[in-house]
């Protein structure tokens, strides 16, 4: 309970904050997202009501951009690069072996809560195609061996 009213009161100072912006909503929404991790759907009455929206109008723009998240993120995040190099160089393959090895989708976190998985659109590492990123580190040529050794080396130094 005591976390319910933090989160309330961080909302509240990131929307008196930014509230009076012109297009407040997605500055708001990211303001909450870059502090909290996620944008609690029990927010989105409060965001309403201040920027004087729907909860439908709030619901929507969450929903409609894949980079807001409802749900608190894992202690890191993966990021499956899907631009056209990595995908002519096998990372369609590799996106389903590191989804089958999580046992997650995009959007999600694994049960354990070490990682979420998120697409991305270019991570500009063309030349070492297929590219993934795990939270700022950038990794290249990537198979699906290489993933587990990566995932395996992170599991062992925490």
């Amino acid at each position: 309970m005591a976390e319910q009213e933090w989160d309330r009161e961080t909302v509240q100072g990131i929307l008196a904050s930014l509230k009076d912006k012109p297009g407040a909503l997605l500055p708001v929404l990211h303001g909450i997202q870059d502090t909290l991790g996620y944008v609690p759907p029990g927010s989105v009455p409060l965001i309403a009501s201040e920027l004087n929206l729907s909860r439908a109008e709030v619901h929507g723009v969450i929903t409609f951009y894949h980079y807001f998240r409802d749900t608190p993120p894992g202690e890191q995040t993966i990021y499956v690069c899907r631009a056209e190099s990595c995908q002519s160089m096998g990372s369609k393959t590799l996106e389903h072996h590191i989804k089958q090895r999580l046992g997650v989708d995009y959007h999600e976190t694994t049960a354990d809560g070490a990682f979420s998985l998120e697409p991305v659109y270019c991570l500009g590492n063309c030349a070492c195609s297929p590219s993934i990123m795990i939270d700022k580190e950038v990794y290249g040529r990537v198979t699906s061996q290489r993933f587990d050794d990566i995932i395996e080396t992170i599991r062992e130094s925490t």
